[in-house]
């Protein structure tokens, strides 16, 4: 199916330069590249909703610990690798 895109002219330069320039073969190219690199933020922003909706659900159900308790138990385990490597 084909299809155009109005990308108005700076973008258009920018991708008429990559071309010319040997990055692309092809203004298609070009443009699939984007396409890809947009479906891979979305794919990273699905799975940060996804995080963040099971952390608050955790927080929500009271599974959660308070911050001097985490903040104790890191301190700790970052001293101990302290002392490990001799710091």
């Amino acid at each position: 199916m084909a299809s155009s895109a109005n990308l108005g002219p700076k973008l258009e330069r920018y991708v008429t330069d990559l071309v010319k320039n040997g990055r692309y073969n092809s203004r298609s190219e070009v443009l699939r590249e984007g396409i890809r690199l947009v479906e891979e933020r979305e794919k990273r922003l699905a799975a940060l909703d996804a995080a963040i909706s099971r952390g608050l659900a955790d927080a929500d159900a009271g599974r959660v610990k308070p911050i001097e308790d985490v903040a104790e138990r890191l301190t700790e385990k970052y001293a101990q690798m302290a002392k490990d490597r001799g710091l």
